[in-house]
């Protein structure tokens, strides 16, 4: 029973996954929002398939770090995430055979991943960020891209998948390198090049940096957030922009 009372839902990946088995609950929820908020253009577009009448998209904020420190030598890749299948790391693993390879997390496959560290706390996770040279986000589908964002805001150059909200972080060429996903020896040949070139990671990372400067770091994500939900409370003075 409706409370006659606006309200804004927002969505993060799972939700949407949860929602997809759901559709005579979520679809209802959805469609009678003021606001849907999407961490990506590919929540967004999910949210409205659910029929979402309203979505806006608003990514995730990430802390952006004073200063980043020199990357290890020799260079390394880093891994952080769940040891699971859509995060593609059984991909990763097999892409990396014989290059430097570093992974923080824990998860159904760790038994399948040789040297893993387990889970790694946050504190301790963002100075590995500075330590690698390259991060690997090879998922296979992907809501938004926590690790992703985090380590270009570290100027460190990303190899992800193009997938979902990766797609939203990463500018190929520009930011770092994408690769299709499950795609395991261009996903190889893509660390390769970063690992072998210098001054290639070091442009994508400072373009990744200032990127996430842009449009991820907190401040223009609170603004964003701030208006979303005037908005939502005033839809007569204030009619949603389409997104």
């Amino acid at each position: 029973m409706s409370l006659g009372k606006p309200y804004v839902v927002q969505v993060w990946g799972t939700d949407l996954e949860i929602a997809r088995r759901l559709p005579l609950l979520a679809k209802p929820i959805l469609r009678r929002a003021e606001l849907v908020i999407a961490a990506s253009h590919a929540l967004a577009a999910e949210a409205e398939r659910l029929g979402a009448d309203s979505v806006r998209v608003i990514p995730s904020g990430v802390d952006i770090p004073a200063s980043v420190p020199q990357p290890d030598d020799p260079p390394h890749v880093l891994f952080a995430g769940r040891l699971s299948r859509e995060k593609g790391i059984l991909d990763l693993v097999e892409a990396a055979q014989g290059l430097p390879l570093v992974v923080a997390g824990d998860g159904p496959l760790r038994e399948q991943v040789p040297g893993a560290l387990g889970m790694v706390p946050h504190h301790d996770l963002l100075p590995m960020y500075g330590r690698a040279a390259v991060v690997a986000c090879p998922s296979r589908r992907e809501g938004f891209g926590v690790v992703c964002a985090e380590a270009m805001a570290h100027g460190r150059p990303v190899v992800a998948c193009a997938v979902g909200g990766l797609l939203d972080l990463v500018v190929d060429g520009e930011t770092g390198l994408l690769v299709e996903p499950g795609d395991v020896a261009a996903l190889r040949a893509a660390l390769e090049r970063l690992l072998g070139d210098p001054e290639l990671r070091l442009r994508l990372g400072d373009a990744a940096r200032e990127r996430v400067r842009r449009k991820f770091a907190w401040r223009p994500v609170t603004d964003a957030t701030l208006i979303a939900y005037d908005d939502a409370l005033r839809p007569a003075a204030a009619p949603l922009q389409a997104r």
